[in-house]
């Protein structure tokens, strides 16, 4: 029986993407195969509970909402995770994969909407992005650059103008407020006239640090 080990699963408002605002569930994998310096979830690196397919879906379902978001953790170190996401598009949600970047996301079911890290020098993760992965973008997937200064930003811009990724997917600058504050970032922005859209974690805007939400 295919099983996932699962951190936690509850209803909230997503709080980035081009979701935000939007009612949603999430399903939180646990374990990453990166250590960013900044990460704000290394308490999903904790091992978590091993749950059924079924268990997973049948929790989602009691909620009552239409989009679901499988998160980690690295949810696509966990070889069913496509299976879930399948699950899930069976029953007609609106599946969002977060994933940071380092592992193939064409093991993901067709209709997924992918929303893909890539990590910026100051995560201590630069060069993990798995370069194959633009091949496989499309126009309803976001890739997600974390800025926490000035030379992330100017290698950001570099990154996906050197593949043209502005032209493929939607393209995510969202600050680590810890080190750069959003307005900066929005300012940085509007300077250059990037062609990106700025992302903040309304989660956190809402409630904090709080966990579960």
């Amino acid at each position: 029986m295919s099983e996932l080990n699962v951190y936690e699963i509850f209803k909230s408002i997503q709080g980035e993407s081009s979701y935000t605002g939007v009612i949603c569930s999430f399903v939180r994998l646990s374990k990453c195969n990166l250590n960013c310096l900044w990460c704000d979830t290394k308490y999903a690196l904790e091992e978590g509970t091993a749950r059924s397919l079924d268990q997973i879906v049948n929790e989602v379902k009691r909620h009552n909402t239409s989009v679901v978001e499988v998160t980690g953790g690295e949810p696509l170190i966990q070889e069913d995770t496509p299976i879930l996401c399948r699950r899930f598009l069976d029953l007609n949600y609106t599946v969002l994969v977060e994933t940071n970047g380092s592992r193939d996301i064409s093991v993901l079911p067709e209709g997924c909407r992918r929303i893909v890290d890539v990590k910026c020098p100051s995560s201590g993760m630069a060069g993990s992005f798995l370069e194959s992965n633009c091949r496989f973008l499309t126009p309803s997937d976001e890739l997600k650059y974390v800025i926490s200064n000035r030379s992330d930003f100017d290698w950001a811009l570099s990154h996906l103008s050197e593949r043209n990724l502005q032209t493929i997917s939607k393209i995510i600058f969202s600050p680590n407020t810890s080190m750069l504050p959003a307005a900066e970032l929005a300012s940085m922005i509007l300077e250059t006239n990037a062609p990106v859209r700025l992302g903040i974690q309304l989660h956190k805007v809402l409630w904090g640090k709080k966990r579960g939400v």
